[in-house]
């Protein structure tokens, strides 16, 4: 039988739906996805793309540190974004995040995302 955990934490946003922010098999962690709401108002941050993407790492850093791990533990990367237009800036912002070795990622252009939010990111992280 595997070993499977629920993990969370109220530094990230509470999930808006039936799911858990991540879940631990053994020592890999399922990250659902992320999107800018400020865990306190649950509502999306105030401000341009910059500023979402900024509150959308720092959610899903939020749910890497309370599965006892960090961004550098990150195997795996999608990245959902409304506008590609946007992929120059979420590589910058990404970078202020990552350090190499980077993980492996994916950049989907997608019509919409949940609550209007223009970024959303899932991860697999390893421990």
């Amino acid at each position: 039988m595997t070993n499977k955990a629920i993990i969370h934490t109220d530094k990230a946003p509470a999930a808006i739906g039936p799911y858990s922010q991540a879940v631990k098999v053994n020592n890999t962690i399922y990250l659902s996805g992320q999107i800018p709401l400020d865990p306190e108002t649950m509502q999306l941050v105030d401000g341009d793309f910059t500023a979402q993407a900024q509150q959308m790492f720092k959610n899903l850093r939020a749910v890497c540190e309370a599965a006892n791990g960090s961004l550098e533990h990150v195997v795996k990367l999608n990245i959902f974004l409304t506008d590609l237009g946007n992929f120059a800036v979420v590589n910058d912002i990404m970078s202020e995040h990552f350090t190499e070795p980077y993980p492996a990622r994916a950049a989907i252009g997608v019509k919409e995302l949940p609550k209007g939010a223009q970024i959303e990111a899932d991860a697999i992280m390893v421990i």
